[in-house]
């Protein structure tokens, strides 16, 4: 089995004169990154891999949940390509995943990671409520968690099952686009 994780970085400050690779995290996008580092601490979540966009908003909200969730084991890198990523692209990186690595976490941007998370997964297997909720609205720190039936990473789409959609606001603070 595979699970991979999407996680869109948290609510994002507009700053004036900063460009959009530079935008630090609001602080309600701080609090998110909290409560779902929470989140993965308290469910035991442990992907082997964790690949982050390089984007200061990304990158803060990584230090953020890592703090809370303390993930012990995981390669983490930064990937150019998650920034701005095409739906192909998030796919590719996806697949390069090595076959050793049974859990990836992505942490990135939309409209990428809501096309990534609907493309593969599957509405007839996929927990309903939360697969209803994540083709509404895919908001800033929302987790998706998708496991796949399969020993690689060399998914198709329809193939995985949305297991759980979480948003901050499930978790006690609020979803912001």
């Amino acid at each position: 089995m595979r699970r991979l994780f999407l996680l869109r970085h948290a609510k994002s400050a507009w700053p004036a004169g900063i460009a959009d690779f530079e935008r630090p995290l609001a602080p309600r996008g701080i609090a998110a990154a909290r409560l779902v580092g929470d989140y993965l601490r308290r469910e035991n979540f442990a992907p082997a891999r964790i690949v982050v966009s390089p984007a200061r908003r990304t990158r803060e909200t990584w230090r953020l949940v890592s703090e809370a969730w303390q993930p012990a084991g995981a390669e983490v890198s930064e990937d150019a390509r998650i920034y701005a990523a095409s739906l192909g692209t998030l796919l590719a990186l996806v697949r390069e995943t090595p076959p050793d690595a049974p859990g990836l976490l992505l942490i990135g941007h939309n409209p990428g990671f809501a096309e990534l998370a609907m493309l593969l997964s599957d509405a007839v297997t996929s927990v309903d409520d939360d697969y209803r909720r994540m083709t509404r609205k895919y908001p800033t720190a929302a987790l998706a968690v998708i496991d796949f039936a399969q020993d690689d990473w060399h998914v198709v789409p329809e193939s995985g099952r949305l297991e759980r959609f979480v948003t901050p606001k499930q978790l006690g603070g609020h979803d912001d686009d």
